[in-house]
């Protein structure tokens, strides 16, 4: 059962199941009726909507769609829940868009109290908080904590605090390769651990001490959490926020490059700007959890 034209309902189900046999399954049809909705619906607005190649993604057009499209999704669950009426689980999960570092420290007690108090189910994509904004742009999630301070046209945005991170690297690993201080010679020479190629962190550092433009030795490590122990293992030096490093410090195991030098990141909730107690509960909770990491 679903409160959106079916047409509508059949082009979200494509999108998020990535298949028109998820999609017919989910809505309990078959995937020839799945067909002919997205065709029809295709033929209404004069444009191809989806990319019918396994994943199934959306085209331009579909991503301009799938922006009006979510935020109906959000206000259907609560209708449901408003008038007390049976809905299908995947109806009530919620896409949004985070940076790993922020997945890793507040924003899963977020999510667990979230759960908890009204039963939401999540679909979370890690992206860099540089580049998370885009996945809302596109419709492929309703909200996003990202670092740009701007909202972007049709949404709110919401201030989180702002996240600190420090050069860390093990004992050995600085007395090895940083003997002779924070410099462009030193810099080229030791390894460096990179989270992804969109990370820019350990560049930023690194242009403190050196107006050149350096290519390190590099690992890339997709864990946030991962590059603490990393480090410590003296596997290279990189940049983790303030919160995650304290125990690691205190048993000696890290040690700050330079206590003085630190990259602020500030961090925003951005989220379709429509009248939703589901988008009203995700911003308390986050602001909340985030301004007690943060501040605390």
């Amino acid at each position: 059962m679903s409160l959106l034209h079916p047409q509508l309902a059949a082009f979200a189900a494509v999108i998020e199941e990535t298949s028109f046999d998820g999609a017919a399954q989910r809505l309990a049809v078959t995937p020839s009726a799945i067909s002919q909705r997205i065709k029809a619906l295709e033929d209404r607005l004069g444009q191809v909507l989806i990319v019918r190649q396994p994943p199934c993604r959306p085209t331009e057009a579909g991503q301009v769609l799938l922006r009006k499209v979510q935020p109906m999704l959000a206000l259907e669950a609560e209708a449901f829940v408003d008038f007390q009426l049976d809905q299908p689980v995947a109806a009530q999960r919620l896409k949004i868009a985070v940076n790993d570092d922020s997945l890793e420290t507040w924003v899963l007690p977020a999510l667990a109290q979230l759960n908890q108090e009204f039963g939401y189910l999540f679909e979370v994509i890690v992206d860099d908080q540089d580049h998370s904004l885009s996945l809302l742009r596109d419709g492929s999630a309703v909200g996003a904590v990202t670092s740009e301070a701007k909202a972007i046209q049709g949404c709110d945005i919401h201030q989180l605090g702002t996240m600190r991170y420090h050069a860390i690297a093990s004992p050995t690993f600085q007395a090895r390769y940083f003997a002779n201080g924070l410099n462009s010679e030193t810099f080229q020479q030791a390894p460096m651990l990179v989270f992804n190629r969109k990370d820019t962190l350990q560049s930023r550092f690194m242009a403190q001490f050196s107006e050149q433009s350096l290519s390190p030795p590099t690992h890339y490590l997709p864990t946030s959490k991962g590059f603490v122990e990393a480090a410590a293992l003296s596997l290279g030096w990189c940049m983790v926020p303030e919160c995650m490093i304290q125990k690691e410090l205190s048993q000696q195991r890290i040690m700050m490059l330079d206590e003085t030098v630190t990259i602020d990141v500030p961090l925003y909730w951005q989220h379709t700007s429509v009248r939703s107690s589901t988008l009203s509960n995700l911003t308390r909770a986050f602001t909340t959890h985030a301004k007690r990491m943060f501040e605390g």
